[in-house]
């Protein structure tokens, strides 16, 4: 069995700003919360934000977040949202539970509300009900004055024309959010962080035959990049093959400075305070 590689500098600190923690494929592989906090506050990893696709996932990331907050010195956030795969899960119900918990987002930890957007490589809901709920998150994060975590594959095109006409349209937040996973071209790119969005970079920045991603990072200033997991999926190299965990984020940061030809001490710090922005969080 593939032993992992560790990221070890005591020096550095690390904000995971994208993991699913409650995913059931840590316990199939036998990793238990407490050993993958452990895991991740040995790596330098401090904060992470859990994120949602659905009401349920939203239920569950709130209850991660408050069981587990604090364990081994890492501090755990939330968001709640449904994912464009869940969007026919749809309605005033569903909506309404939203509600109930973005009402109390303080006592739960609640930074974001994600992950939202539109995905056409599977079109598990349909296209135009994707696009309503993508819509109607929109104007509930604008409500609710509260940053989104946008998903976004294969639907650059319609994603991006209705961010444009929200954004004409002053229904955008200053700091609108992350673009999670940035798959999109440097082009692209640049225009969501004109509209005020940080871009979020994982494991494929790592990925051999990856062209596309590093060429957005080079783009991006540092200023408007944060780092995340995605765990349990999209584990970053040189640990490909085995199941992701907070504690390969520094991976990601390397590799970008590796692009950028800056020092990673640096780096850490500046993506690191990025994060904090990001999810409008101050030093307790």
């Amino acid at each position: 069995m593939k032993e992992a590689t560790r990221y070890i500098n005591r020096d550095l600190t690390f904000f995971d700003t994208h993991a699913h923690l409650y995913d059931g494929r840590f316990a199939q592989e036998g990793i238990s919360p407490e050993d993958m906090l452990r895991n991740a506050a040995e790596a330098g990893v401090r904060r992470i934000l859990i994120p949602a696709d659905s009401l349920e996932s939203s239920h569950k990331a709130v209850a991660f977040a408050r069981d587990y907050g604090g364990n081994s010195g890492v501090e755990l956030y939330s968001s709640v949202g449904v994912h464009p795969h869940e969007a026919s899960s749809w309605n005033e119900e569903l909506k309404e539970e939203l509600y109930k918990l973005l009402s109390n987002r303080k006592e739960n930890k609640i930074r974001a509300i994600g992950e939202i957007g539109l995905d056409y490589h599977y079109d598990f809901s349909p296209r135009d009900i994707q696009r309503r709920v993508y819509e109607e998150q929109l104007l509930m994060a604008l409500e609710l004055d509260i940053p989104i975590i946008l998903h976004e594959r294969e639907a650059v095109g319609d994603s991006m024309d209705i961010l444009r006409r929200f954004y004409k349209a002053g229904k955008l937040r200053d700091n609108v959010g992350v673009c999670h996973c940035c798959s999109c071209s440097p082009e692209i790119a640049l225009e969501l962080v004109k509209m005020g969005f940080h871009i979020g970079f994982d494991g494929p920045i790592t990925f051999k035959n990856n062209k596309n991603t590093p060429a957005v990072c080079a783009a991006v200033p540092l200023e408007r990049i944060v780092i995340e997991t995605d765990s349990p999926y999209l584990t970053p190299a040189p640990n490909r093959g085995l199941t992701n965990e907070p504690c390969f984020v520094p991976f990601v940061l390397e590799k970008i400075c590796e692009i950028k030809g800056i020092d990673i001490e640096e780096a850490a710090k500046t993506v690191m305070q990025n994060s904090m922005t990001l999810y409008e969080l101050t030093e307790e």
